[in-house]
């Protein structure tokens, strides 16, 4: 089981030339980016990025910066001293000297045969080297690849105001009304046998005065019930379109030399 005799590269420096999918879904992850625990839960940094197998895939190394413990230091920690879970890596056995004593790794430098023997007795301590090694490269064959996908909730906010209330508006109406009125009726009657009568003319003038009524219209209101208003609320549902952009994380390689690369991309297109 030799690991500095594989070809290791970067996890974030494969190339999207390539994709590859690696199957073990018992234990599916990728650590970059998540918190680095230390020994009795203390933090140490974050995990920066892993080293990885560049025709496999498979995870050998995790780079984890100790910036919690050490100025901007950087180790190599073999995969199989991690605890993966959901709020990050524990690394349970990792002491703050066991780091301290460690090679620090620089990108772009070789991390050589003498550096990984030093590193691994600091880390294997009394342990037996091929129980260590057994224990200590341990790995998923399968890397975690994330894509983003649209989470959809609801809320319920004030869309408006309706406002209810009433006014007065006026119109003229016009009412045929009948009314009646009286008027003088003479009639004149001619006297065929007139006999004489003590008078003269112009004597003993008389008035006669008849009065007269008549109907005038008296206009009054009076107040109807003309409808009935009640107030209330419905839910209407409608279809809305939604659109963001989202995305997804693939596993590329990034091939140096002659190697083959068996990647099951085309059975699974």
């Amino acid at each position: 089981m030799t690991m500095i005799n594989d070809q290791l590269v970067r996890l974030s420096d494969l190339s999207r030339d390539e994709q590859m999918t690696f199957f073990n879904d018992s234990d599916v992850f990728n650590p970059i980016g998540a918190t680095a625990y230390g020994a009795g839960g203390e933090k140490i940094g974050s995990v920066r990025d892993a080293l990885v197998v560049a025709n496999t895939g498979g995870i050998r190394f995790l780079i984890v910066d100790a910036g919690g413990w050490f100025s901007s230091k950087e180790v190599l920690v073999p995969v199989g001293h991690a605890r993966i879970d959901d709020s990050g890596v524990y690394f349970d056995s990792l002491t703050k000297d066991q780091v301290g004593s460690m090679q620090e790794y620089r990108y772009g430098e070789t991390y050589t045969e003498d550096q990984f023997v030093q590193d691994e007795r600091v880390l294997r301590g009394n342990m037996d080297e091929a129980q260590y090694r057994q224990q200590a490269y341990a790995t998923p064959d399968r890397l975690q690849l994330l894509e983003e996908r649209l989470t959809v909730n609801k809320e319920r906010f004030k869309a408006g105001t309706v406002s209810i209330g009433k006014h007065v508006e006026t119109r003229q109406e016009q009412v045929e009304v009948p009314l009646q009125r009286e008027e003088v009726v003479i009639t004149r009657h001619e006297v065929a046998d007139g006999r004489a009568v003590d008078a003269r003319l112009g004597e003993g003038h008389q008035t006669m005065q008849v009065d007269l009524e008549a109907e005038r219209a008296n206009i009054g209101k009076e107040t109807f019930v003309t409808e009935e208003i009640e107030i209330g609320k419905r839910a209407v549902t409608e279809t809305q379109t939604v659109t963001e952009t989202v995305g997804r994380e693939v596993l590329d390689v990034n091939r140096d030399g002659q190697i083959d690369v068996d990647s099951d991309l085309d059975r699974r297109s």
